[in-house]
C-alpha cells in the first residue's frame, strides 16, 4: 500500500472527504498534527497540507517549525498539495506573500476554472495569497482572484476547502459555535457530491504526477 503524510492544523479540521479518496486508491494517510509537534522527517516525500484558523506568516511557535520543515522538504522535491493554511505557508515557501483581505470569504462559494469549469466550494478565510513566481493561476472567484495556483505538475494549492463533506461541516459548526460562518443545511448533499467528484480526480491527478516526478 502507498503512503502518504498529512499535515492537520487543528483539532476540528481533520482529512474529511481526503480521507476516502484515500481509503478507495489503498493510500495509508499518515496523519501528522502540527499544532502538538508532530512532523514527519524533512523528505521528498509527497505531503497534504490542510488549513487551520491560524496567520501564516506569523501564528504559534510550532508554525515556524512547520515552515521551517516545508522548506526543508520543498528543497528535497517533496510534491505537495495544500489547502487555505496550507496554500499559504506553500505559497510563502516558494517565493509568493499573503496579506489581509479588506473582507472574509465565507460559505458556498462558485469558483470559476480557468478551463471553463465552474464549481460550488465552501470557503472560510481571511487571507489572499499573492502568487509565487512561476506559479500559475488556475481557478479564481469574484472576491478573491488566487483561489488555486500550481507550481509544475506536483506543488498545487487552494484557496478554497474541497476536503470538507457533511460531516466536516457538522464538526467545525459544533466546534465553533456562533463563530461559525459555515452553512448548516443539511440539504447540501448534492453540491458536496459535486465537490468530492471534483477532489477525486484532482488528487488522481497530482497524486500520478508525484508518483513518476
Amino acid at each position: 500500500m502507498s503512503e502518504l503524510n498529512l499535515i492537520q492544523h487543528h483539532p476540528a479540521e481533520g482529512p474529511g472527504a481526503i480521507a476516502d479518496w484515500a481509503a478507495s486508491r489503498e493510500v495509508k494517510l499518515n496523519v501528522f498534527r502540527a499544532d502538538l509537534g508532530q512532523l514527519p522527517p524533512v523528505s521528498a516525500a509527497p505531503a497534504i497540507l490542510l488549513g487551520g484558523p491560524y496567520e501564516s506568516n506569523a501564528g504559534p511557535a510550532w508554525l515556524e517549525a512547520e515552515r521551517q520543515w516545508l522548506a526543508g522538504s520543498l528543497g528535497q522535491g517533496a510534491p505537495v498539495f495544500a489547502i487555505c493554511l496550507g496554500a499559504q505557508l506553500l505559497a510563502l515557501s516558494l517565493g509568493g506573500n499573503v496579506r489581509r483581505m479588506a473582507q472574509s470569504e465565507t460559505g458556498w462559494t462558485t469558483v470559476n476554472f480557468i478551463d471553463g469549469q465552474r464549481l460550488k466550494v465552501l470557503e472560510w478565510h481571511e487571507d489572499a495569497i499573492d502568487l509565487p513566481p512561476q506559479a500559475q493561476l488556475l481557478a479564481s472567484t469574484e472576491q478573491c482572484e488566487q483561489q488555486m495556483y500550481c507550481v509544475g505538475p506536483t506543488r498545487v494549492g487552494l484557496q478554497f476547502h474541497p476536503e470538507w463533506n457533511a460531516e466536516s461541516v457538522a464538526v467545525l459548526n459544533q466546534h465553533f459555535a456562533d463563530e461559525s460562518p459555515l452553512p448548516r443545511d443539511p440539504q447540501d448533499s448534492v453540491a458536496h457530491a459535486a465537490v468530492f467528484e471534483w477532489l477525486q480526480a484532482t488528487l488522481d491527478e497530482w497524486w500520478a504526477a508525484s508518483a513518476v516526478r
